[in-house]
């Protein structure tokens, strides 16, 4: 880190702290040369995220959309949507690409909720999973209680 005052490329640092979350660390350092003292801020960068929809059109990830999909899915069940919401965000981020399918996005979801709470993935399967019958539909909640059974 140079020094703001005689740009001397050294400085010891004096004092640490996170800000917010923990996504941005303060540091307060002094110049090894002038003696100067100066603070400097380190934000932890997030990738932008394209998501490739189903027609092949590309947006940015927008969380608010996602959390939109997740809410009425969870409407008065016991499930914090947010969470949800966050552990994808997450694992999306953590991934090495920075592009993801919505399908991807969606197939996640499903999977976040059927652990949590089977009536917010059945309703979050029909209108994801876009049943064109009745049968599809019991199809799919069929495949449910056996996978409760076998568990």
């Amino acid at each position: 880190m140079r020094c703001p005052f005689c740009n001397y490329p050294e400085s010891k640092v004096l004092d640490t702290r996170t800000l917010g979350e923990g996504s941005s660390i303060k540091r307060r350092r002094e110049c090894l040369e002038c003696q100067k003292r100066f603070t400097t801020f380190e934000v932890l960068e997030n990738v932008q995220i394209v998501v490739i929809k189903k027609n092949g059109e590309k947006e940015l990830f927008d969380r608010t959309k996602l959390l939109a999909g997740v809410l009425k899915a969870t409407q008065k069940r016991p499930v914090n949507a947010d969470e949800i919401v966050t552990e994808i965000e997450s694992e999306i981020q953590n991934s090495m690409s920075n592009e993801v399918e919505s399908a991807q996005i969606g197939e996640m979801v499903m999977e976040k909720l059927k652990a949590k709470d089977h009536i917010a993935y059945v309703r979050f399967a029909s209108v994801y999973r876009e049943f064109a019958d009745v049968e599809s539909f019991l199809s799919e909640l069929m495949d449910l209680k056996k996978g409760n059974k076998e568990g």
